[in-house]
């Protein structure tokens, strides 16, 4: 059975899930390496190669997209989708499954927000509260909030690892065989 029908504004064989996906992958990088006053919707459906139209049909505006771009909520409804004590290694299994899935990582955007405009400012704000405070939320015991910290920043130094080393050790490992060798380390962090 053939999928839904790409829209008339939609390049030929363009799936319109794909579509969004590729929309969102090229406007993170657009909106992660430089300033939104930069940033429009004709190099970002240049870059993702859907039209223009398109991205407005999805998400109405650039303001819309960039608040698209910078929700983690569905990533962490992902990731925290596990009971506490086996959430360690459920993080890493997820995070290298998305990746290997998606061709896209849940959370290393956030890395390259390093800058100081508002917009940066706020996706590093949304990260915090919809990812490092929702896991501290979660964790029970002493330091909750370094322990969230700590975890999230193992998570995204795991995503580096992956991104870094595109054919090495890690991106042939299984996402299995790296939840049973990472996981134990963020497990750790996570029962206090």
């Amino acid at each position: 059975m053939n999928g839904p029908a790409a829209p008339a504004d939609a390049p030929a064989g363009t799936d319109p899930v794909t579509g969004r996906d590729a929309i969102l992958r090229a406007a993170r990088r657009a909106f992660a390496f430089r300033p939104y006053a930069e940033v429009t919707l004709r190099s970002i459906a240049a870059d993702a190669g859907v039209s223009a139209s398109l991205i407005v049909k999805h998400f109405a505006t650039k303001e819309g997209l960039f608040n698209a771009v910078a929700d983690f909520g569905p990533a962490a409804d992902r990731l925290f989708a596990a009971p506490l004590d086996a959430l360690g290694r459920h993080l890493v299994v997820t995070l290298v499954r998305h990746r290997r899935d998606h061709g896209g990582d849940l959370l290393l955007r956030v890395v390259f927000s390093l800058g100081d405009d508002d917009e940066r400012t706020l996706l590093r704000e949304r990260f915090d509260q919809q990812i490092t405070r929702r896991l501290a939320a979660l964790l029970t015991g002493r330091d909750r909030d370094l322990r969230a910290e700590l975890i999230t920043g193992q998570l995204l130094g795991l995503g580096s690892a992956q991104s870094l080393n595109r054919t090495g050790a890690v991106a042939r490992a299984t996402p299995e065989a790296l939840g049973d060798l990472y996981g134990p380390a963020i497990q750790r962090l996570i029962d206090g």
